[in-house]
């Protein structure tokens, strides 16, 4: 069962053949359990009794801010400029300041089938006017047969409701809307993703042993933050 929070989705059923069902049946089976916001220290701590294994917590910045592990996308360069390290009552935490690219890291070890749960805290500080996309993060659990990551981006949206679908493509993800809106600004709030049963629905197929890995990417002209990345075992 996917342990999504309020305004988190969870797609039912098998993947349907065309998008139109695809969405339809998506949005039956649409349910919301209550979230909140959440302070600098709440982050859940990595323990045996709950199944708790910690991807990232942003401990690690190299001379420049980034990330140790992590790559762009597109241009390094670029990366360290909109990609940050910063501590806040002794928490660590990336920050990205109008990201015109994503950033990622390969140095996970994470079985998704075992720990099919992604939990995460992200925070909106600043939204301009005009933005749609927020924020959005892609677990890649699996390569296709041109080693290309196949992944699904869980989006944070300004304009698009809870549980709004786009289809991905040969190169394109396909999107969840799981929050809406630009609120609340400035407080920390927690996302819990089925991410393995999403990953059997969308493509049919159980993922690779070993997830790819994940990427983060913020919005034009938005300032979020993302929090520690922890997945657990049902």
């Amino acid at each position: 069962m996917a342990l999504y929070r309020r305004q988190q989705n969870r797609v039912a059923g098998a993947w349907p053949n065309s998008l139109a069902t695809f969405s339809a049946c998506l949005l039956l089976g649409i349910f919301m359990i209550g979230s909140r916001p959440v302070s600098a220290q709440d982050v859940p701590g990595r323990g045996p009794s709950d199944g708790l294994m910690v991807l990232e917590n942003f401990e690690h910045p190299d001379e420049k801010g980034f990330p140790q592990g992590w790559e762009a996308q597109r241009s390094t360069v670029t990366a360290h400029e909109t990609y940050t390290i910063h501590k806040e009552e002794g928490i660590a935490f990336l920050s990205a300041k109008s990201a015109n690219q994503r950033v990622y890291t390969k140095n996970i070890q994470w079985d998704p089938k075992k720990h099919p749960v992604l939990i995460w805290r992200w925070r909106i500080k600043t939204v301009p006017d005009s933005a749609d996309f927020i924020a959005a993060i892609y677990p890649s659990l699996d390569v296709d047969l041109m080693f290309i990551p196949v992944n699904t981006k869980y989006v944070w949206s300004a304009t698009l409701p809870v549980g709004s679908v786009k289809e991905g493509g040969m190169f394109s993800s396909t999107e969840i809307v799981i929050r809406s809106g630009t609120q609340p600004l400035g407080e920390w709030v927690e996302e819990r993703v089925n991410v393995y049963e999403d990953f059997l629905k969308i493509h049919d197929h159980e993922p690779a042993a070993q997830a790819w890995g994940i990427s983060l990417l913020g919005g034009p002209g938005v300032e979020v933050d993302f929090g520690s990345l922890q997945v657990q075992a049902e």
